[in-house]
């Protein structure tokens, strides 16, 4: 990540959202949307060596940010436009923003969701009474289906980041935080297609004009970043944060971020694992991968922000429960304390026990014991054994590895 720049003059003229565009979204949806927790982490705090705030969106009734914008957007439909219904394009947020609002205000509504999207998501959304259309490999083929449909039937497209309205109800992201923490030096945002981004950049430009803004992207989709430094990285491929996994940021949203935004960051799926794995231990709160993006950035270059006021947002919190599992384990084996060991040993009675005994000697817990005499090299009379562990930590794997060693065991990680 490129050191911060000191944009203290922002160049806020010209801009197709205004303060007072945000404070009017403020003012729409009061009542409707939840003020959420702008709360400081003393554990994170020490852990990364400044002061951290979390700004909670996971929180609200759908569990993300998106349903500031849709609810504003939804809220400047004219009655007819009402009567003709809504369509949108989206990974599942936006679409759960947009259906439920919808549903409140009675405007039938139609989302269409790129094939991938976790089920979590697509049965959120129907739950919320919307039709649910799931096409497209991509986003943006999801978005070319929507505007297609939409169009044949007269509905209104209401766009997931490129739109001023949507752009002035993410903005009041930045209201709140900086309402309840005036002193915060740096805000840091995921970024997916821009709105959230630039909604709370004008915000926060606005009132504080030395705050500095930083941006998150998956190293697996940077457009963003592409975009702003005229780069070619690809974008492609699974990834956790599927929620800002966009090919193509929006065009009104780019301008806003190139004048506005100090930096972007780059985060990759190990980074990511780690931030929703911790947010989950140390916060007890539960965040999806673009969620945890902002905080997955502070944790993998803490040096940048050293002795800072910075304030993360948790985007959301939408992220199906089998993942949740999977991020958990995946981090206790990257932290040693849950580990898949090999051991080749005669096939024989009492084998099994002795390796048992050795790892309760050394105060390992055995999870899971397989054998495996069929498909292996070793010969007839030896088996191959398989075991996962649970350890304390990595030195305490390295005490286990040592007494399994000099028992004359040849034990290796696998």
């Amino acid at each position: 990540m490129a050191e911060l720049s000191q944009n203290t003059s922002p160049n806020l003229g010209g801009l197709p959202v205004a303060l007072g565009d945000i404070h009017a979204a403020a003012d729409t949806i009061r009542g409707a949307v939840v003020e959420t927790p702008c709360s400081y982490s003393r554990t994170l705090s020490n852990i990364c060596g400044c002061d951290i705030w979390l700004k909670f969106e996971n929180l609200q009734f759908t569990s993300s940010f998106k349903e500031r914008g849709a609810l504003n957007r939804l809220a400047a439909l004219t009655p007819e436009e009402r009567a003709r219904g809504v369509i949108a394009m989206s990974a599942g947020n936006h679409a759960q923003g947009v259906a439920y609002h919808a549903k409140r205000l009675g405007i039938p509504a139609t989302i269409v969701m790129p094939v991938g999207t976790p089920m979590v998501k697509v049965e959120n959304t129907k739950h919320h009474g919307a039709e649910v259309v799931v096409t497209g490999a991509t986003l943006e083929e999801a978005a070319a289906y929507a505007r297609s449909h939409g169009e044949a039937r007269g509905m209104i497209f209401v766009h997931p980041y490129d739109d001023p309205l949507v752009i002035a109800g993410q903005g009041t992201v930045g209201l709140e935080m900086l309402k309840a923490v005036p002193e915060l030096d740096t805000l840091v945002v995921p970024i997916g297609g821009g709105g959230l981004i630039s909604g709370i950049g004008i915000a926060a430009k606005s009132i504080k004009p030395t705050v500095r803004i930083l941006g998150v992207e998956a190293w697996l989709y940077p457009s963003m970043y592409n975009a702003i430094h005229d780069g070619n990285l690809p974008a492609r491929g699974d990834t956790l944060a599927e929620g800002i996994a966009v090919k193509s940021p929006g065009k009104i949203t780019t301008e806003i971020v190139r004048r506005l935004v100090d930096d972007i960051a780059l985060v990759n799926e190990a980074e990511l694992e780690r931030a929703v794995a911790t947010l989950i231990s140390i916060e007890k709160t539960v965040v999806e991968g673009a969620g945890a993006a902002g905080l997955a950035a502070l944790m993998s270059d803490t040096s940048r922000f050293a002795g800072q006021k910075v304030g993360l947002v948790l985007s959301g919190g939408n992220i199906d429960t089998r993942l949740i599992a999977s991020v958990l384990t995946r981090e206790l084996a990257r932290e040693g304390r849950l580990t898949q060991l090999s051991l080749d040993i005669p096939d024989r009675p009492g084998q099994l026990a002795a390796v048992a005994s050795l790892l309760a000697e050394a105060g390992a817990n055995i999870i899971e014991v397989s054998h495996q005499r069929t498909f292996s090299d070793l010969p007839a009379k030896a088996t191959l054994l398989q075991l996962v562990i649970e350890t304390r930590d990595s030195a305490h794997l390295d005490e286990v590895m040592a007494k399994l060693g000099a028992s004359g065991l040849s034990a290796r990680c696998t």
